[in-house]
């Protein structure tokens, strides 16, 4: 199983940048998806998660500014990131999980880094 992410940039805050991550290499569209951050020096943590029914979560300091969707016909997953902050400048990481299992486990994307200046 393959994780492709795409998207990132520089942007200035309050500005909006939309993260895609394909998933390859299976015939299975049923994971629950996710996008993680890692800052630097910091450890990753969890950004949103949608799973195949889409059913939404989101860490409390993006909520009400991102938005995670999917296409399970596509097998892909978005990240749309609006009222961006230097705070969000990370590594972004897309994930892909059997249900059964852990959050944090399953297969990851290579990165993608999203920079936001002041």
């Amino acid at each position: 199983v393959q994780l492709q992410a795409s998207g990132g940039g520089s942007v200035r805050a309050g500005g909006s940048l939309r993260l895609s991550c394909t998933v390859s290499g299976t015939a299975r569209n049923d994971y629950v998806m996710a996008w993680y951050h890692q800052a630097p020096g910091k450890q990753r943590e969890l950004v949103a998660s949608i799973n195949n029914g889409g059913r939404t979560s989101y860490g409390i300091s993006v909520k009400g500014r991102f938005t995670i969707s999917r296409d399970n016909d596509r097998n892909m997953v978005f990240l749309q990131m609006d009222s961006l902050e230097p705070e969000d400048t990370a590594v972004y990481y897309c994930n892909a999980r059997l249900a059964t299992s852990f959050i944090g486990t399953g297969h990851w994307g290579q990165g993608t880094l999203v920079t936001v200046s002041s």
